[in-house]
């Protein structure tokens, strides 16, 4: 698919990985609408971008719904979505207080897992009254991320690691039901990545980390996963996949 002049649609595109795939696909021509939770940080990486700004809690499906809606008013139905939107958490099944996880686990759930699958869903029935834009019948394309721990979940990651898996999980059959829209659906699980948080860690818990790593020995960079994100868009032929971008790490226990 031809990202010059699509319209693209980005969620958690205020910060981190949203963020570098929203500049990467607006550097490509793309018509790009932000989408975040914090309004702020829509406003910030839309104005920098030329894109739309839309503040959305991925998990209300009437805000989502809005949200698609304002997209399509403003900018035009959008033919790429990429799901970038999620929490990160770390919590014990059993925490050594005696206290149990389970609002924290259907919380990461709600956000990251049903999340995902709201904007799908609405991406879906948006793309699929498109027009097609090549001899294939191509419509339009989903992206959903994941996470390396789907499937090397750490001690701790229980919620994470199951609502990653979801994510995964849904990635053939969305893409078997989608086919005869014309509709991709593919997912990233990158592994460890530059963020806010690897950011303020002390110079030695960054090198055991990347120690870690068998190659490249270093973080990903948020534009190294949107690099993905578009090289995924521009091969017709990558569908109903997960591919891991983690510098071949296997994470341990803990």
């Amino acid at each position: 698919m031809n990202i010059n002049g699509t319209i693209a649609l980005v969620t958690g595109a205020g910060s981190g990985l949203g963020e570098a795939t929203a500049r990467r696909l607006a550097a490509a021509g793309a018509k790009v609408a932000v989408l975040d939770l914090s309004p702020e940080a829509a406003q910030r990486v839309a104005g920098e971008i030329g894109g739309l700004a839309v503040a959305v809690d991925v998990s209300d499906a009437a805000a989502v719904e809005a949200a698609f809606t304002e997209v399509s008013e403003k900018l035009g139905t959008p033919r790429i979505a990429v799901n970038c939107a999620g929490i990160g958490t770390a919590t014990r099944i059993l925490p050594r207080d005696g206290s149990l996880s389970i609002e924290a686990f259907e919380r990461t759930l709600k956000i990251n897992t049903l999340g995902s699958y709201i904007v799908l869903s609405h991406a879906a029935r948006a793309m699929s009254a498109l027009e097609p834009v090549d001899p294939d019948g191509a419509r339009g394309i989903i992206l959903n991320t994941a996470s390396v721990a789907y499937q090397d979940g750490q001690i701790g990651q229980a919620a994470y690691a199951a609502s990653k898996g979801g994510i995964a999980s849904l990635t053939l059959p969305a893409a078997r039901e989608l086919a005869r829209f014309g509709i991709r659906v593919m997912t990233i699980a990158p592994g460890l990545f530059e963020t806010a948080m690897s950011a303020g860690l002390p110079p030695e818990a960054r090198a055991a980390l990347e120690a870690g790593l068998p190659f490249p020995s270093r973080m990903g960079k948020p534009d190294e996963f949107a690099l993905l994100v578009q090289q995924i868009i521009e091969n017709p032929l990558l569908n109903g996949e997960v591919i891991r971008l983690d510098s071949a790490v296997r994470l341990a226990p803990k």
